[in-house]
């Protein structure tokens, strides 16, 4: 399908690859992964020919389609439907909709047989290209991707970026490529979303190549792993979790080969050192020299995961209830978020805040907080001092200070060994600490917010989606982080593995209402699974009244069956027509033999033949009276049309 070879690319005289390899083949799941920065979503551009390699070469087959998802399609805007847009996806399927409906419209005012003709030519070829079902087929994808039904009618442009890039993926699965370049897919989605996506990507027969962060999704969906590394492709034949392993025995084995040659090299350099003086030991001291030389390098092992040394640790300790909130309600208009719910946190708590967008979980961080207005009473609990982190608090970061300088004006009162352990912590080293913000990226100022909100003096947090941006690396990081804070907890984050690893307790919002399940996520996924199966059994027993379509629908689609049938008798009418051909042949042969003068003289031949013309006869007659019939059909079908 493709196969990469000794690929050569630099930014500047930085090698991001040299000589890099990997073959892709149709139906592989992959996943491509690595530190950020070393270069995964530069090689699916590479791929798709938006960078030019400095060497080596990338082959491609002719039959090869790509699908390329990439944040670059955020910047794509018009006042279309999202429907419309995604059926984009169907670009020479929709253009024969337009030129059947037009056909349709003519059958009003001036039915003709070339018409007729016309007709069953765009029909065929649009049942073809799957037209009678692409609608369908969008609707599907996108209320699978988080759309409601109403919603598909809405122009593209009053969505918000992450929206819009959810109808850039439903148009690009439409297409249906023979690959599919997925770059940081479940970065805009919900829970709900990316188990869809996950299994329409377990589905999908083609390839696919994935960027992600969120190894949950990764295990799910892919069964190859490709790290970037070292300006290579390293390829493990398995999921994440497997490649977790495997590189873990691929260390072992690395670190005993580089421990070994390095005992090799020092007793090699201690006889150089020895002997090197020595006459009669030169010529040895000279060959070791020589040895070492050629001696092909085993690399240490660098260490994959920063560990966190440093205690978050605060000086007041709250009292047993954190918050309370009772009989509260809160709308935005006629849209209601709760109604007359209750919440209560005590102290300790590690609360992850699950479910799908636009239910409310960012309004009830916000209710907590104190920032948005209530009907209802809130009571915060005695001594807690609370800290709100979401991704617009990247804005409050003072752009023109540097980031340890950011830290000593967070009011912490730590020192600054303490605050470069921190920033170390965070993957910061050395005189990276003092880059301004402004020259960091997305995820380095996410991490630079999140240090903030960790060393306050705060007793309880609330994180909404505090690993967007982030990669695995600083995800293990921040679960560290969490792991080792002595308060309580609020998060709000559609990464799977990472809130198994945080949350003992897990909140969701049903019927305006707040709900708790007092267990892990996986433990809170079972639940979920088993009480769905028990709704769809006991759903499968109620029977369900058939609702009407509505009335222009219901016409077009009456009339689009009208056309199918008209098709097919016209095919059987030329079928009869062919078939009364050769009768009518094969009677006019019997009738020249019956004539001939020398059958008369044999009475059994006679027999046969006029017997023969007696059958072909009356099997003339039932194909004539089946056409009759046919054309007679044809007329009804074409007068139902046209009215």
């Amino acid at each position: 399908m493709i196969s990469i070879n000794n690929l050569d690319f630099h930014f500047g005289s930085r090698p991001m690859y040299e000589d890099a390899n990997l073959h892709i083949k149709p139906k592989d799941k992959i996943a491509l992964i690595g530190l950020n920065g070393t270069g995964k979503s530069t090689l699916l551009r590479i791929i798709v020919g938006e960078y030019k390699p400095d060497g080596g070469s990338i082959q491609m087959s002719k039959e090869t389609t790509i699908g390329f998802l990439n944040q670059d399609l955020l910047s794509y805007e018009t006042h279309e439907s999202i429907l419309s847009v995604a059926m984009q996806a169907f670009e020479e399927a929709v253009n024969l909709q337009k030129e059947i409906d037009q056909v349709l419209v003519e059958f009003e005012n001036n039915y003709r047989d070339e018409l007729v003709d016309k007709l069953a030519h765009l029909q065929e070829r649009f049942e073809v290209l799957g037209g009678y079902t692409m609608q369908a087929d969008a609707e599907a994808i996108l209320e699978g991707l988080g759309f409601s039904t109403e919603e598909l009618q809405q122009p593209l442009a009053s969505f918000s970026g992450g929206w819009r890039m959810r109808v850039m993926l439903a148009k690009i699965l439409l297409q249906k490529p023979s690959l599919l370049l997925l770059d940081e897919p479940t970065n805009h989605l919900d829970l709900p979303s990316i188990k869809w996506l996950e299994s329409y990507l377990e589905r999908f027969e083609g390839a696919v190549v994935i960027v992600s962060h969120d190894r949950e999704f990764l295990d799910r969906t892919t069964n190859i792993t490709v790290e970037v590394s070292n300006s290579k492709l390293n390829l493990y034949a398995g999921n994440y979790s497997f490649y977790v392993e495997e590189k873990e025995l691929r260390n072992e084995i690395q670190k005993g080969a580089y421990e070994n040659q390095q005992a090799q090299i020092r007793q090699a350099e201690r006889f150089i050192e020895r002997f090197k003086a020595k006459a009669t030991k030169a010529k040895q001291a000279q060959s070791r020299q020589k040895m070492l030389d050629r001696m092909d390098r085993i690399d240490d092992v660098a260490p994959d995961a920063a560990k966190v040394n440093f205690s978050f640790k605060f000086n007041t300790q709250p009292g047993r209830y954190i918050l309370r909130l009772e009989h509260m309600s809160k709308s935005y208009g006629d849209k209601v978020i709760f109604k007359n719910t209750n919440v209560h946190i005590e102290r300790g708590d590690k609360i992850a805040l699950v479910g799908a967008n636009g239910k409310g979980k960012s309004t009830l961080l916000r209710i907590i907080a104190g920032t948005e207005p209530i009907k209802g009473n809130r009571e915060l609990g005695h001594n807690v001092i609370l800290s709100f982190y979401a991704q617009h608090q990247l804005e409050s970061l003072n752009v023109e200070n540097e980031m340890l300088q950011e830290l000593q004006q967070a009011g912490s009162n730590k020192t600054e060994v303490e605050l470069r352990t921190l920033l170390g912590s965070f993957l910061f080293t050395g005189d990276t600490v003092f880059k301004k913000i402004k020259v960091l990226s997305g995820g380095e100022k996410s991490r630079v917010a999140l240090a903030k909100t960790l060393i306050s003096e705060a007793n309880f947090l609330m994180l909404d989606e505090p690993t967007n941006h982030l990669d695995m690396q600083s995800v293990n990081i921040l679960i560290q982080a969490l792991e080792q804070y002595e308060g309580t907890f609020v998060v709000i984050s559609h990464d799977r593995y990472f809130v198994e690893n945080v949350a003992t307790k897990i909140w969701y919002i049903e019927d305006y209402q707040l709900k708790e399940y007092p267990g892990t996520y996986a433990e809170y996924e079972l639940f979920m699974d088993k009480r769905e199966k028990e709704e769809k059994k006991a759903a499968a027993n109620t029977p369900v009244p058939k609702q009407d379509e509505p009335k222009q629908q219901r016409e077009k689609s009456e009339l689009s069956q009208l056309s199918n049938q008209l098709k097919q008798v016209n095919r059987q009418i030329k079928d009869a027509e062919n078939e009364v051909q050769k009768l009518e042949q094969k009677l006019a042969n019997l009738e020249t033999e019956i004539a001939d003068p020398k059958i008369y003289g044999d009475v059994t031949l006679l027999q046969e033949k006029t017997e023969a013309f007696d059958a072909v006869k009356k099997e003339l007659d039932v194909v004539t009276k089946k056409w009759e019939s046919l054309m007679l059909e044809v007329e009804e079908l074409e007068e139902k049309m046209a009215d």
